[in-house]
């Protein structure tokens, strides 16, 4: 497989030069009197484009004070709630109670844009052999309630047919914390809703999952895929049975690959009201060329120029 940030790096190039859109990412312009404050809270996983974002805003706009908070994707939806941010980014849809909560306080929903494109992988140890994993064994790997239909947990490599001698120790489990959206979207996704076993060690961000997982032989974990390092390797995965999807770029732009997802950021958008020129300006260099360019530096895969166009839309930004 060909380096995913290479990829791309070329997905952006065809699709900010494809026809077949009907809006085209532009270059951002610099606008001026933007001064102020902006706070993004939320994902973890979002943490490294959120700040490469707010890092390259500032190069516009030296005189803005923007701060990233990343403790995970629940920590979001209060801070919008209670004001205290002007942006929540999240790896998943915000849940209907914490719609409802904010609709309580304003009388009107949370916007929600979606920023770019991401796949939660599936990672061992890079030289752990298994060929690739379905729904069925990642559910009896990872769970206690193993609702996806295995009759019996997996604890230990061997049961997977990995005939080395190490194989016979027990498994060792990494999982984001439940604060995580990415923790909620790998519950109700690839362990079909069911609770996690008590042996999976909860970490604090995806990046210490991946380098859990790099540790040690016998090991596992999930994560966003930017956060892959050189210990480490994906695992290709299926629904059912053994036609097992990888993690290519095609694959996750198709939504082949099962574990596929948007990413998401959401604001506090007044019906027929403008945003703030502040809050405005960062929605628009989000989605510029630079913005997306950043979202693939990150590793993750920009959206399409009408994907964009659309969620400028929400915001009642339709020209810039």
């Amino acid at each position: 497989m060909k380096p995913l940030k290479t990829i791309i790096s070329l997905l952006i190039l065809l699709s900010i030069s494809s026809h077949a859109f009907s809006y085209e990412l532009k270059n951002y312009a610099k606008h001026s009197g933007i001064t102020g404050s902006l706070l993004t809270v939320g994902s973890d996983t979002l943490a490294g484009i959120t700040t490469l974002w707010v890092e390259a805003f500032k190069t516009y706009y030296p005189n803005v004070d923007a701060q990233v908070q990343a403790s995970g994707s629940s920590t979001a939806p209060p801070s919008l709630t209670e004001g205290t941010a002007q942006f929540g980014p999240m790896s998943r849809p915000m849940r209907n109670r914490e719609i409802e909560a904010f609709k309580n306080v304003y009388g009107y929903k949370p916007t929600q844009l979606r920023v770019a494109i991401d796949a939660i992988g599936i990672f061992v140890q890079r030289d752990n052999p298994i060929k690739g994993l379905n729904f069925k064994q990642i559910d009896a790997i990872f769970s206690s309630t193993m609702l996806c239909g295995a009759k019996h947990r997996i604890t230990t490599w061997k049961q997977l047919g990995i005939p080395y001698k190490w194989a016979r120790r027990s498994i060792q489990l990494f999982s984001r914390n439940s604060v995580s959206g990415t923790y909620g979207y790998f519950k109700k996704t690839a362990l079909c809703g069911g609770d996690f076993a008590m042996n999976v060690n909860e970490q604090p961000g995806s990046a210490s999952v991946v380098q859990s997982v790099a540790s040690s032989i016998n090991t596992i974990g999930y994560s966003g895929m930017g956060y892959m390092v050189s210990g480490v390797r994906l695992v290709p995965i299926a629904k059912e049975g053994h036609t097992y999807i990888s993690p290519t770029d095609n694959n996750i732009v198709t939504g082949k690959y099962p574990l596929s997802r948007y990413l998401y950021v959401y604001v506090n958008k007044k019906p027929n009201k403008p945003l703030t020129p502040l809050e405005r300006e960062f929605i628009q260099f989000i989605y510029s060329k630079q913005g997306q360019q950043l979202v693939a530096k990150d590793g993750y895969i920009p959206v399409s120029p009408e994907v964009a166009g659309k969620e400028l839309a929400k915001v009642g930004i339709t020209h810039y």
